[in-house]
């Protein structure tokens, strides 16, 4: 069962809702496609979900997906996804503030449209690199072994 987390946003400690089980599901599913392809790979690690980052102390972020360099501990790639019922603080205010940070890839994981907004860092914040729905696959240059179908990422388990 999810449990209701904290975040510091700006300074201010922001309680946030415990994510649903489509949510969970998602998460639980993201992870172990990343999990698999990262399991080689001795220059990055996979943080539990929810694992809270600090950056500053006015700042600390619990990413649902976070991948860090081994080397220095950074965080190099993480995923939001988005609570519908809690959705302003992903979509608006943490992309901000990963930008500030200079997040070098950010994916924005939407249940609410079954699609993912994929970001990359440039000397100009971050850039949408693409928006993947349907029958599209997601990627990443830097985890050659990692793609997941948009599909698969959003499927629905029988019950």
């Amino acid at each position: 069962m999810s449990m209701p987390y904290a975040e510091t946003l700006c300074g201010e400690m922001v309680m946030r809702s415990a994510p649903g089980r489509r949510h969970e599901i998602i998460c639980a599913r993201l992870h172990q496609y990343i999990r698999a392809s990262v399991a080689n790979l001795s220059s990055t690690r996979l943080l539990p979900p929810r694992t809270r980052i600090s950056f500053r102390p006015d700042l600390a972020l619990c990413p649902d997906l976070a991948l860090v360099a081994t080397a220095n501990d950074r965080l190099w790639l993480a995923a939001e996804i988005v609570n519908s019922e809690d959705h302003r603080p992903d979509t608006v205010v943490k992309k901000q503030l990963y930008e500030e940070i200079r997040l070098p890839r950010l994916w924005m994981i939407d249940p609410r449209y079954d699609n993912v907004e994929v970001y990359h860092s440039s000397p100009y914040g971050l850039v949408l690199k693409g928006i993947l729905a349907g029958r599209d696959v997601l990627t990443e240059t830097l985890l050659p072994e990692f793609e997941i179908g948009i599909a698969k990422l959003f499927e629905t388990p029988a019950v």
